[in-house]
């Protein structure tokens, strides 16, 4: 199949970000690679995207915008590091224009943004070329950009939750990444979307500077990551069984493994508001990705949503847990 960039071609990407409920942390290579047990993640693509355009420029300089704007001659000039990435390994060289945008603007935010923009890149650009791609070579080359090539401390989930879409059990081990599909009826996706909720701490943070201090230390955080580890087959269990109020009280538990592994992963903030989101009748609360910031995710009844909304500070946005269960797509082109 030819890789010749097509005139006036434009490309679109749609790529889902993700909400973890438990395993977070054991799909660091550092621990799932040294665990009899591997690593896994129970988590779930949202309905709130990442959205990669790429278009042929008249000319063979290159346009990169984003929260800024590039314009660069060569690849070695283009300043962010994930574009830059997704170029070399597609082949894509020069005379592009590429922009990203996403309905939850900013990294820091706990929900994968980061794997999820070079998903969408790479899916953008492939298909650019003219190429069709499995979902699970876009999350493997998403993990060599990220982890291989620019050595980002965090594991392998977001890549898979962003590449694949839907509610997913996910191991790491030694025989790979495998992702396995939960299938559920169509009423408990109306009862996740109804008792789940996404509550911004109104802070975000750099997820790598709160992952360093895990791997720097991971020996020490074996036993908090083996917990949450069982937390996770707990977990995959309950999703299955559609036990959502024990799923939902797990949090709690998950929350306080994951408070062990790094001084870094709350802060007076934080923790207030957990209080606060608990003592409005929350049955669950656990903050999303590595922790300092970002969405907690939270469980209660149907009307915690509005009581939360009458309580809590405007800036403390309320997100619906919507799911989207088509993974990576190109939407236009």
């Amino acid at each position: 199949m030819s890789n010749t960039l097509s005139p006036n071609n434009v490309i679109i990407s749609r790529t889902p970000l993700r909400v973890s409920f438990c395993g977070g942390g054991t799909d660091l290579d550092q621990f799932s690679m040294n665990n009899s047990s591997g690593g896994r993640v129970v988590s779930l693509a949202i309905d709130r995207f990442v959205y990669v355009t790429i278009n042929r420029r008249f000319d063979d300089s290159i346009r990169v915008s984003y929260s800024s704007t590039e314009n660069a001659e060569s690849i070695d000039d283009v300043q962010h590091d994930l574009v830059r990435e997704a170029m070399r390994l597609t082949g894509t060289e020069s005379g592009v224009e590429i922009t990203t945008i996403a309905d939850i603007p900013g990294r820091g935010t706990g929900l994968g943004s980061s794997s999820s923009v070079t998903v969408g890149l790479l899916h953008a650009m492939h298909a650019f070329h003219g190429r069709k791609i499995s979902k699970e070579q876009l999350a493997e080359e998403a993990c060599k950009i990220e982890i291989e090539i620019l050595g980002a401390p965090i594991g392998r989930q977001d890549q898979y939750a962003g590449a694949f879409g839907g509610i997913n059990s996910i191991s790491f081990g030694s025989n790979g990444v495998i992702v396995e599909p939960i299938d559920v009826s169509d009423e408990l996706i109306t009862e996740i979307s109804k008792r789940f909720s996404l509550v911004f701490t109104g802070l975000t943070r750099s997820a790598n500077k709160v992952l360093s201090q895990v791997v720097e230390d991971i020996e020490s955080k074996n036993s908090s990551l083996k917990e949450i580890r069982e937390h996770a087959d707990l977990a995959a269990g309950m999703m299955e069984s559609g036990d959502l109020d024990s799923l939902g009280r797990l949090l709690n538990s998950s929350w306080l493994a994951k408070r062990e592994t790094s001084p870094n992963v709350s802060n007076d903030v934080i923790d207030k508001l957990h209080n606060q989101l608990i003592s409005s009748g929350a049955k669950g609360a656990k903050l999303l990705g590595a922790g300092s910031g970002g969405f907690f995710l939270v469980y209660g009844e149907d009307s915690l949503r509005q009581q939360l909304t009458n309580k809590l500070d405007e800036e403390k946005r309320i997100i619906p847990v919507g799911i989207d269960f088509s993974g990576s797509q190109i939407i236009y082109g």
